[in-house]
């Protein structure tokens, strides 16, 4: 099984130490951004990845590109042109101050991708699962016509398509709205992902909730089949909905849960309760991730791939920065019960 992503790798400039940014005179470099995020995780559990985006043609970009190859993916498909790399910076939060996140994108290599630009037909010749994003649709008109044609392609050559909702109202600038852009886009997927929230800002699919302060929370089945059966309603072809479930507790305390809605019957994964997160950006991602690998992997054990997500997402909040560096037999072992962070000798 080969898979392609397909969104905007940025330079991620992080003030450290839990500093404002009034406080910081340096930053932490390091690169991510959805797409990017999730194919780290799959090239990390052994599938073959390409990740495709546009980059200019610098130093930085090559520093980029260097760190995704470091970390196993192909990176044939990136093709190159524009201005600059999207930036963003972030202050990390710290119990009951939110993280913040500034975005320097307007402008850059891939903001100003447009139709064309890129061979999907070669790129998808050998590939199966083609996965993108409602992030690379938000920036600009050309980028969500370019998303569009990818799209358009792999259903031609017969992908499995997957979409990460992803929605950031920060990045809906254009003049259109995502609800205006994503329903048309995301008709052709056979695998959605998305947060109670981005399906209610999305879809508008009103969320059932998730309250849960400790590990025995009670989960509304009910409520999530009347979700799932909303969104295969408007998305027929979808064969799985996954929700992603958190509640914070503050800014280092999480606790993590998620749905799969199948065949009109939903499973449930356990609650992780996370009360010491190292950083929550690509938590989402992480899900992602897993949870592809999760179908891959096992293809006719749907409770398993989810819980392999969940505990993927979970092992991902004690990493810094965007990309979840773990192996598969981490994950399982979570996924086991071996949660107690030992020290492997």
């Amino acid at each position: 099984m080969k898979v392609v992503t397909f969104g905007e790798v940025l330079l991620r400039l992080t003030a450290p130490e839990n500093l404002r940014f009034s406080q910081a005179k340096d930053f932490i470099v390091t690169y991510g951004g959805s797409e990017a995020n999730v194919a780290v995780s799959l090239a990390n559990y052994g599938v073959h990845t390409k990740f495709v985006t546009r980059l200019p043609e610098n130093e930085i970009a090559r520093a980029c590109v260097m760190t995704l190859r470091s970390h196993h993916l192909s990176t044939e498909g990136i093709v190159y042109g524009g201005n600059r790399l999207g930036i963003y910076f972030l202050e990390n939060g710290a119990v009951a101050r939110s993280s913040s996140v500034v975005y320097d994108r307007a402008d850059s290599s891939f903001s100003t991708l447009r139709p064309g630009m890129i061979d999907w037909k070669s790129l998808f010749a050998d590939a199966s699962w083609f996965h993108w994003s409602g992030i690379a649709a938000s920036l600009t008109q050309g980028a969500a016509d370019a998303c569009r044609e990818a799209i358009e392609v792999a259903n031609e050559m017969g992908l499995t398509i997957s979409c990460d909702l992803n929605y950031r109202r920060n990045l809906w600038k254009y003049g259109k709205s995502a609800n205006e852009v994503m329903p048309e886009l995301v008709k052709y997927s056979d695998v959605l992902f998305g947060s109670e929230g981005e399906y209610m800002n999305v879809l508008g699919i009103n969320p059932v909730g998730f309250k849960a302060l400790d590990t025995s929370y009670p989960i509304d089945i009910k409520g999530f089949e009347r979700v799932g059966d909303e969104v295969q309603a408007m998305v027929p072809r979808c064969k799985k909905v996954f929700i992603e479930l958190r509640n914070s507790m503050n800014a280092n305390h999480d606790l993590l849960g998620g749905i799969l809605y199948s065949d009109g019957a939903v499973k449930q994964s356990c609650i992780y309760d996370v009360t010491h997160v190292v950083d929550k950006v690509g938590t989402g991602d992480a899900f992602v991730g897993g949870m592809i690998y999760g179908l891959i992997a096992y293809p006719q054990d749907d409770q398993r791939a989810l819980d392999f997500a969940l505990a993927a997402s979970c092992l991902k909040t004690t990493i810094y920065g965007d990309f979840n560096l773990v192996t598969v037999e981490e994950v399982e072992n979570l996924m086991k019960g071996d949660g107690s962070g030992r020290v492997s000798r």
